[in-house]
């Protein structure tokens, strides 16, 4: 079985981490402090797009490894988390290291 979406999963929700934290800790005071709302602007609309695209990767990755809906559930969850898509990836890792042990 192919580890490819999988890993796109990982790396997907790697980045959309990185675009929340960059919103929460960046953009967000640019816009409440210096009066910057472009800040927010772009970065919410990238980060939206990244969130999209996990979850979307999330069910496509359930489907593929006919997962519970238990897993897309915890991924999804963890999209609405600071830190919970760095977290889930740990999850993620050893499912990876179990597939590939296959």
């Amino acid at each position: 079985m192919s580890l490819k979406p999988l890993k796109l999963l990982r790396k997907t929700g790697i980045a959309e981490g990185i675009s929340f934290l960059v919103l929460l800790l960046i953009a967000m005071p640019l816009k409440y402090i210096f009066d910057l709302p472009l800040a927010v602007k772009y970065t919410g609309w990238a980060h939206g797009l990244l969130f999209v695209l996990y979850v979307a990767q999330a069910f496509y990755v359930k489907e593929v490894y006919n997962w519970p809906f238990k897993k897309f559930l915890y991924a999804f969850i963890a999209a609405w988390l600071p830190l919970g898509t760095f977290v889930y990836d740990r999850q993620l890792k050893k499912e990876e290291e179990l597939l590939s042990a296959k």
